[in-house]
């Protein structure tokens, strides 16, 4: 899933959080902000399993040269399979997330739990996004 997605999505659960915890404007936007940027920087991981898997920063090198690749053509960065695979990209963003909530918790429950809750959602949107991918790509078994 690209960022622009991921953003809105991201957006959209912290708009669900403020207002399931009754939060007043300006504490609300904060938690729709947090949601926001959290929900997209988690993707900058792909940059390093990119440099893992191929021994080169050739991925974000490129991104840096050409910036509206990560606006406008994201799927330009990577070479799926290769640069990053799905596993590999689902494993780290959930490890990612399990060391950010324990690690936010003993300082603000509510910031953990709200990571937590973002980046469920991202990993569960990734990983629609995969299934329905492999579904298109598979012939119709009727």
């Amino acid at each position: 899933m690209y960022s622009k997605a991921h953003l809105l999505i991201s957006a959209a659960v912290g708009v669900a959080v403020a207002a399931a915890t009754g939060q007043p404007p300006l504490p609300a936007a904060a938690t729709v902000g947090y949601a926001a940027v959290l929900g997209v920087a988690i993707d900058f991981d792909h940059f390093l399993l990119a440099r893992l898997n191929t021994g080169t920063w050739d991925a974000l090198v490129g991104a840096i040269r050409e910036p509206r690749l990560v606006l406008f053509d994201q799927g330009e960065i990577f070479e799926e399979g290769e640069d990053v695979t799905k596993i590999q990209r689902l494993l780290s963003h959930v490890v990612i997330a399990g060391l950010l909530v324990a690690g936010l918790y003993p300082f603000s429950t509510y910031a953990a739990v709200l990571s937590g809750v973002v980046l469920y959602v991202h990993v569960l949107s990734d990983l629609y996004r995969d299934v329905r991918d492999e579904a298109e790509a598979e012939p119709s078994a009727l």
